[in-house]
């Protein structure tokens, strides 16, 4: 075994350890997030593992930020934005099972790993437009009806935290692009970020006000249609 999976896999022990200590996640979670990591490791290498890693920093910092503001107005995570085992897999599982898929099929792996990108593009869209364009956006508005409404609920998005997300997406895009090259599937992945964070905004203002889905379903819808975006962009 190459000493460099020795190396990753110390990192991911180190990884869920902090989590649980600097109370990123719960122990369950950082469990399942050490197990995600693997997969994406296993299936995409050091760029698969990296922006998993990326979406992991900037997810966490932009819930902690201003989280007393957040909090006001009650747009706040839960225990202070301590993610769970059901969030880990929301986010992470699709890029996980992809992992997984490209780990026992080889073969396919170009297309696995541009839609691992567009996943977690789409993740991180969400994450940073939901938690950022609360504390920075001036006018929000039902993306439903386009009428103005209360910022935090679900499905309420402003011109601010839609633009911060998509700059999420292209900073996985150039993780990608860093790990297996330039080219178009840099403007793919910025796509499929930024139509799965709108995706999960439409899905929120209609099932999830409804309590037809919860925020973990709607944020695992989020990252497949991302994925499947860029599989269809490829073709």
């Amino acid at each position: 075994m190459p000493i460099q999976n020795y190396i990753v896999y110390l990192f991911l022990i180190l990884g869920m350890q902090l989590s649980v200590r600097f109370k990123k996640l719960t122990v369950p979670a950082a469990i399942t997030g050490g197990i995600t990591g693997l997969l994406i490791f296993q299936g995409g290498g050091l760029t698969g593992l990296a922006m998993l890693t990326l979406f992991f920093i900037l997810g966490s910092v932009a819930t902690g930020w201003q989280i007393r503001s957040k909090q006001q107005i009650g747009a706040a995570e839960r225990d202070k934005g301590r993610r769970t085992s059901g969030q880990v897999l929301a986010n992470g599982g699709i890029a996980a099972i992809l992992g997984g898929v490209t780990w026992l099929m080889p073969q396919t792996a170009a297309v696995h790993h541009l839609m691992m990108a567009g996943s977690l593009a789409a993740a991180t869209a969400d994450t940073l437009s939901s938690e950022l364009g609360t504390v920075y956006g001036r006018r929000f508005y039902n993306i439903i009806t386009f009428k103005k409404d209360q910022r935090g609920l679900d499905g309420v998005i402003s011109l601010e935290g839609t633009l911060i997300g998509t700059v999420g997406a292209a900073l996985i895009a150039i993780v990608y692009s860093i790990g297996f090259g330039w080219g178009i599937n840099f403007w793919w992945i910025v796509i499929a970020g930024a139509v799965g964070n709108i995706f999960d905004s439409v899905l929120g203002a209609t099932l999830e006000r409804k309590n037809l889905i919860g925020n973990n379903v709607v944020n695992f819808l989020n990252t497949l249609i991302g994925a499947v975006v860029c599989f269809l962009l490829m073709l």
